[in-house]
């Protein structure tokens, strides 16, 4: 049951993860005009994307220095997921599973 429940975590970790990357891939062919934002349909994606990421972009924006036009908040918050979250969520989950509550401090 709980590797179930880390399964559809990391799963939603996944699917955010891709949720970011598609809300900067939009935003970038949106700015060099490679899309017509005047489509209803590529209006409705990108307002998703930014209704998806934008919680979690506003604080490490407001957070890091300003760089100019240039928003490194995606690349923050995919390197935090990589290197933070997913390696402590399984370290959690092989410390529930086996029992062995000391490879948390390892």
């Amino acid at each position: 049951m709980i590797t179930i429940l880390f399964n559809l975590l990391f799963f939603a970790i996944n699917l955010y993860t891709w949720a970011l990357l598609l809300a900067v891939l939009y935003s970038l062919l949106g700015s060099f005009g490679v899309l017509d934002m005047r489509n209803r349909m590529v209006w409705t994606i990108g307002d998703f994307l930014n209704r998806v990421t934008e919680p979690v972009l506003r604080p490490v924006r407001q957070i890091l220095p300003s760089f100019g036009s240039i928003d490194i908040s995606p690349m923050v918050v995919l390197a935090l997921i990589q290197l933070v979250i997913l390696p402590l969520l399984g370290r959690l989950q092989q410390a529930i599973v086996t029992g062995l509550w000391q490879s948390l401090l390892l």
